[in-house]
């Protein structure tokens, strides 16, 4: 059975930075593709950030790159989303999503975990 459980949203101040954690668990991990996704209230779900679990390719939104890292600890079976330099259009709901396709597109991601809320204040 996949799971995903997301941790570390909250509430901050804009420039702050804020470290989002998805743990994983489920069947052939080494072979999927880690994403981050958010969603703001009355917009779609959007790309934020991706990893191979296998390799250490990564992929950013334009809107994050920079700013943003995506990393993994195979160990603990752990993606991590370290948000640098938060902008008050960064508050959404970050969910974190398990895939097979190296991809943007939130319809090839099957498994998604329940969010975690993001808030930044001016």
């Amino acid at each position: 059975q996949v799971q995903l459980v997301e941790s570390g949203g909250g509430s901050v101040q804009v420039g702050d930075s804020l470290t989002l954690s998805c743990a994983a668990s489920g069947r052939h991990l080494s072979s999927s593709v880690l994403a981050w996704f958010r969603q703001a209230p009355g917009k779609e779900r959007e790309f934020v950030a991706l990893i191979r679990w296998s390799r250490d390719s990564t992929l950013y939104a334009d809107s994050v790159k920079g700013r943003f890292i995506v990393s993994k600890d195979k160990p603990k079976n752990i993606v991590y989303l370290q948000m640098h330099n938060l902008k008050v259009e960064d508050t959404a709901a970050y969910y974190c999503a398990r895939g097979s396709q190296y991809s943007t597109n939130r319809l090839e991601y099957v498994f998604w975990g329940q969010g975690t809320q993001v808030t930044v204040a001016s």
